[in-house]
């Protein structure tokens, strides 16, 4: 009888083994990176590759290790009580629930699971090979339980095949999100991460040069006008534009010009304007920007003219507008991050109408919508559904707007102070 308890004993041992063993592997496969099991697996590494390949069949394994451990969990509680009552007579099923009880939780539960948390790609490739073999042996098992559950949901409406995950940018948006801190280096990555997952969604109505805001060259001027104003601009490129401004008729670039000039022996009146233009490259505003980038690194262009669909002149959107929509501003100012932003006192800013919502949500994290307008001028006229006045205080979505300046129909310059702590949105305007 006792070699009976001693083999009991034993097998009691093995079979809490195998619990954490179950235990600590389904943590290990569902917690174990999937970008650097990939990476280890381009790189040769074939347990890396075979944990990739059970977890493409998630459902198998997680199965296949429930069913396990829950075989694991009756078989050594029916020994453990089996041996408690030989030795303790009716009073053994009470310490073998104790005894269970504390065996499982520690070392078949919470143990093997805090181990594999903290080593998940480790243990994952070590257990691989095992957890295979469980899969395999516990297959028909787990089709039948696959089976019979599918079926239950069935019975009160919920089908499984149905059910959609996530999509695999939704998971990079969530993962970059998680990726907090206040050191201001990941603040930044953060940004940049985002922007690039944006180029999909945003167009370049969103980041273009208004029209409004753009230097352009009347072709219909004296010949040392347009050199004179093209020498003094800060821009290597402008539109020239002929009887209308919508008219564009090309793109004068100041290298062509200076060698023009310099051909020319500096005779203005020698040179042919048409030899320092370019053809304009019309290209529509509903082109997101992942495209655009895409068709200035085909053509090597630096510059494109933005049309809407009836083909009027909308603005322009060079490569170096895009690029910053992914580093960021490139500029040599301190004080100022988003070009026409200014910090105010009590933590207000000073905001020209033209600054884009992007760039105010991209620089201080805030969430103010942009899906019916682009800037901060455009937010307000829809929000508030009236041309308002200098001094005019609205609040929109928990921000306080205060009118500053406003040229014409035009809003020119916004006070926005920012909730101090999260607040529901709200729209409505105070006069």
């Amino acid at each position: 009888m006792e070699i009976d308890i001693f083999f009991s004993l034993v097998a009691i041992a093995v079979l809490v083994f195998l619990s954490g063993l179950f235990a600590g592997s389904e943590t290990a496969l569902t917690a174990a990176s999937r970008v650097r099991l990939h990476t280890k697996e381009k790189e040769g590494n074939k347990r890396a590759a075979m944990v990739n390949r059970i977890r493409e069949k998630r459902d198998h394994m997680i199965g296949a290790l429930m069913i396990g451990n829950s075989i694991v969990h009756i078989l050594a509680s029916a020994l453990c009580a089996n041996v408690m009552i030989k030795m303790f007579g009716d009073a053994g099923v009470i310490y073998a629930t104790c005894i269970m009880t504390v065996l499982i939780v520690i070392y078949g539960e919470i143990l093997p699971k805090t181990y594999a948390l903290y080593h998940a790609d480790s243990m994952a490739m070590r257990i691989a090979p095992t957890i295979r073999f469980a899969i395999w042996f516990f297959t028909p098992f787990t089709f039948a339980v696959t089976w019979i559950v599918r079926i239950c949901l069935l019975m009160i409406g919920v089908d499984i095949k149905k059910t959609k995950s996530g999509s695999h940018l939704e998971l990079l948006r969530g993962t970059i999100e998680m990726h907090r801190g206040s050191n201001e280096e990941i603040k930044k990555q953060r940004l940049m991460l985002r922007s690039i997952l944006d180029l999909f969604e945003v167009t370049v109505q969103d980041i273009m040069i208004h029209r409004q805001n753009v230097f352009m060259i009347d072709a219909d001027q004296p010949l040392r006008v347009i050199v004179d104003e093209v020498l003094k601009s800060a821009y290597s490129r402008m539109p020239v534009w002929q009887e209308r401004q919508e008219n564009i008729i090309g793109v004068i670039q100041v290298r062509l010009l200076l060698k023009a000039l310099s051909e020319s022996g500096g005779d203005i009146s020698k040179i042919d304007i048409n030899n320092a233009m370019l053809e304009p490259w019309f290209i529509p505003d509903t082109t997101n920007l992942h495209d655009q980038l895409q068709a200035f690194r085909e053509r090597k262009e630096h510059f494109a003219t933005v049309v809407d669909e009836y083909g009027s002149f909308m603005g322009i959107v060079t490569l170096e507008d895009i690029l910053e929509e992914i580093v960021g501003e490139i500029d040599d100012e301190v004080d100022e991050n988003v070009h026409g932003v200014k910090r105010g006192k009590g933590g207000s800013y000073l905001v020209d109408g033209t600054v884009t919502i992007r760039d105010l949500n991209r620089e201080f994290e805030w969430r103010l919508p942009d899906d019916h307008y682009s800037t901060l001028a455009g937010l307000i006229l829809y929000e508030s559904e009236v041309i308002p006045d200098i001094g005019q205080l609205f609040m929109f979505h928990g921000f306080r707007f205060e009118i500053l300046n406003r040229e014409r129909n035009r809003v020119t310059r916004v006070r926005i102070t920012p909730p101090k702590t999260e607040k529901k949105p709200s729209a409505k305007p105070k006069p």
